[in-house]
């Protein structure tokens, strides 16, 4: 049974920073390239981040690049998402995501996903 399980987000002032991490478990995590993605309130899911499988590329959203950075540790089994100069509007529920065929903004290509955690951002 795969699960993907990221870590408590939380509340963070504009301007801060905060790590969030997903646990993998239940399948070869090295041969999965990983996303996060994130929803806000009344917001379509948007992609955020991605990584290949053996962590040499990685893709972000416009909106996010040069201040948030994805990494991943095979050996462990976990994907993180460093975001710093965090604003009011990256609030939204993250999600980690695995697949199997590419990694990208297509959210389509993911075949699994966790079960989301809260980051609120205040201004």
């Amino acid at each position: 049974q795969v699960q993907l399980v990221e870590s408590e987000g939380g509340l963070v002032q504009a301007g801060g920073s905060l790590r969030l991490s997903c646990a993998a478990s239940g399948l070869t995590f090295s041969m999965y390239h990983m996303g996060w993605f994130r929803q806000a309130p009344g917001k379509e899911r948007e992609f955020v981040a991605a990584i290949s499988w053996s962590g040499d590329g990685t893709v972000y959203a416009g909106s996010v690049k040069g201040r948030f950075t994805i990494s991943r540790d095979n050996a462990k089994l976990m994907v993180y998402l460093q975001m710093n100069s965090l604003k009011p509007e990256d609030t939204a529920v993250y999600y980690c995501a695995a697949s199997p065929f590419g990694y990208g903004q297509n959210a389509r290509v993911y075949n699994y996903w966790g079960q989301g955690t809260q980051v609120t951002v205040s201004s």
